[in-house]
């Protein structure tokens, strides 16, 4: 995953929103027009209309994964189609690389699809009388590439997703997760800049989930794409993301990084989610520090700020001094007491035992 650092924030942004909505209904922009923007779904649901998305303004810079996050209903899929154009916005404004979306001819379109973005569905969508390598190579020559380059680079996809040895395999002779495995490498055979994918792994027993998404971090730790992500798992979304939207009728309920969500929850239904989640499974060590302060002494032992606490937790609270945090360059860029770290694994009562 990316950092989020300041120099990511001052490039323009691969995917810019700004206030989008998608209503359903014969009068949607009629009726959001009178609205001024300010929707309620069961105003607009008794009005004949159905709201799709409701007012999403975000943006996501280059390399960095959005994943968003609802329940059945909630909009995240919609808002997917509305950012690949697969269905038009009713209001707002949508930028790829600084280009209007809504704007482009429907020959433009095409090839900004073709050439800039890749898609992977829930449905793995395989031909079912083309091997794994005639699947993978078939949006290549769509493109107009030979037979030849497209088979060439339909084996290095087969070699990057690990189905080594099944390239002349049909999709009824393989598992799920060899099935998505394909439909991942299809996608990605075309070298598109932005990666969409919606729900890609909620058709697969849990197993198979969990390697598909260990296959997908390691993928992105090569590839680097920008990518939208939809899922239903917050889980999911929690092990995945650089930053989590989750939504709700249609509404962005929440938009910031993992850590932040589940430490700082802004609503009761965002809240409802991260209540059960064991924080020092996704917490790095960064999310408690302290700044540095010299006056205070630190232990000689040093934890990376990127650690998970769960991985470090024992060792923090076994010095009876702070411990110093450092970064990738071994700098120390601040300290972490135990009583962060009890905070997180056991809550404030705990903590409170502790000094008492």
């Amino acid at each position: 995953m990316s950092s989020l650092g300041d120099a990511a924030q001052n490039r323009q942004p691969v995917i810019q929103c700004d206030s989008v909505y998608k209503i359903f209904g014969e009068n949607a922009k009629k009726l959001l027009q009178s609205s001024k923007g300010n929707v309620d779904a069961k105003a607009f649901q008794e009005a004949g209309c159905i709201v799709g998305v409701n007012n999403a303004s975000f943006e996501v810079h280059k390399g960095q994964m959005l994943v968003v996050m609802g329940l059945s209903g909630s909009g995240k899929s919609t808002l997917l189609r509305c950012i690949s154009r697969l269905t038009d916005a009713t209001a707002g404004n949508i930028f790829i690389d600084g280009e209007d979306l809504l704007a482009m001819s429907n020959k433009k379109l095409i090839e900004l699809r073709r050439n800039k973005m890749g898609m992977v569905f829930q449905s793995f969508a395989l031909l079912p009388h083309r091997t794994v390598l005639e699947n993978i190579a078939f949006p290549l020559q769509i493109k107009g590439s030979s037979t030849q380059d497209s088979i060439k680079r339909a084996k290095d996809m087969v070699d990057l997703v690990g189905l080594d040895g099944r390239e002349n395999y049909f999709p009824r002779e393989l598992s799920g997760g060899q099935q998505q495995r394909v439909g991942i490498a299809r996608s990605l055979a075309v070298e598109p800049d932005i990666w969409f994918l919606d729900e890609p792994f909620s058709a697969l027993d849990p197993l198979i989930r969990k390697e598909m998404q260990d296959e997908f971090l390691r993928l992105q730790g090569v590839l680097n794409k920008t990518i939208l992500f939809v899922t239903h798992d917050f889980d999911e979304a929690l092990r995945l993301a650089d930053r989590i939207a989750i939504m709700k009728e249609g509404v962005v309920e929440q938009l910031d990084t993992p850590a932040n969500i589940v430490l700082s929850p802004a609503t009761e239904y965002v809240r409802r989610f991260t209540e059960d989640v064991p924080r020092e499974k996704v917490l790095k060590i960064e999310s408690v520090m302290d700044p540095i302060d010299s006056s205070v002494e630190l232990s000689d032992l040093k934890v990376s700020k990127d650690a998970l606490i769960e991985t470090v937790a024992e060792a923090v609270l076994s010095e009876p001094k702070p411990v110093a945090v450092t970064d990738a360059n071994n700098n120390v860029v601040g300290a972490v007491h135990s009583s962060k770290v009890i905070h997180v694994l056991f809550g404030s009562k705990a903590e409170t035992e502790k000094n008492g």
